[in-house]
């Protein structure tokens, strides 16, 4: 066996998680900052270094408990005590809605290009839209990952999206952000693999296995951002 087909055997679906990560796949994600808008209105982003900052909070906090609850249900995990779990996790009602929102729009995207009984059964249970990091480990278990895969995408989202919302908010040179992005890489993936061990104890420890990590200033934001009467994101 060469490494080539050792690696195609450990890791069949990789081309997939390049896929779901890309920030052109029909989700909706495009039009969230991710606390970024308010984050810069408050002046507390205001370059590459503030942003590097603002994302390894994000990483640490919501990030690691978005990638938990994807693993997590990559790994089988119940999807439905898992969305209740993520709404506890969530206390800002601006959020869980932006949550919800994005999950919808992630179960449609899902639906159509790797449709798969999972994601049939807990749209059907959750008609408001379930949790977008629940639906979006449902649908790399779909697509063939792996829960690893899922904590990545995830974690990788939780920075990606705001980055990319403040080369518009700031006009930043995209080579500065995508720069940012680079030197996150491997809190990223320590975040990932952290977020995998929480998911595979999940299974036999149930939700209370996941972290509760808090942001409460993002929480501020949320619920300020939303009563924004104009606004780029939609949060």
């Amino acid at each position: 066996m060469t490494a080539a087909t050792h690696g195609e055997r450990r890791h069949p679906a990789r081309a997939a998680l390049l896929v779901l990560a890309d920030g052109r796949f029909p989700a909706g994600g495009h039009a969230h900052s991710g606390g970024a808008e308010a984050a810069v209105k408050a002046g507390r982003i205001t370059g590459a270094a503030d942003l590097e900052e603002f994302c390894r909070g994000r990483l640490a906090t919501t990030g690691l408990v978005a990638a938990a609850l994807a693993a997590a249900a990559a790994a089988g995990v119940d999807p439905r005590a898992l969305d209740d779990a993520a709404d506890a996790r969530t206390p800002s009602p601006a959020l869980r809605a932006t949550s919800r929102r994005l999950g919808r729009q992630l179960t449609r995207a899902a639906r159509a290009v790797w449709p798969s009984p999972a994601l049939e059964e807990l749209a059907a249970s959750r008609p408001r839209g379930a949790h977008h990091s629940v639906v979006l480990g449902l649908t790399a278990a779909a697509a063939g990952l792996d829960p690893l895969d899922a904590a990545h995408a995830a974690a990788h989202e939780s920075v990606s999206g705001p980055a990319t919302a403040v080369v518009r908010l700031l006009s930043l040179d995209p080579f500065h952000a995508t720069a940012v992005l680079a030197r996150l890489a491997p809190q990223t993936d320590r975040v990932a693999r952290r977020a995998e061990e929480h998911a595979l104890a999940a299974r036999t420890g149930g939700t209370s296995a996941l972290p509760a990590a808090s942001a409460p200033l993002l929480d501020l934001f949320a619920e300020d951002h939303a009563a924004w009467p104009v606004r780029l994101f939609a949060s």
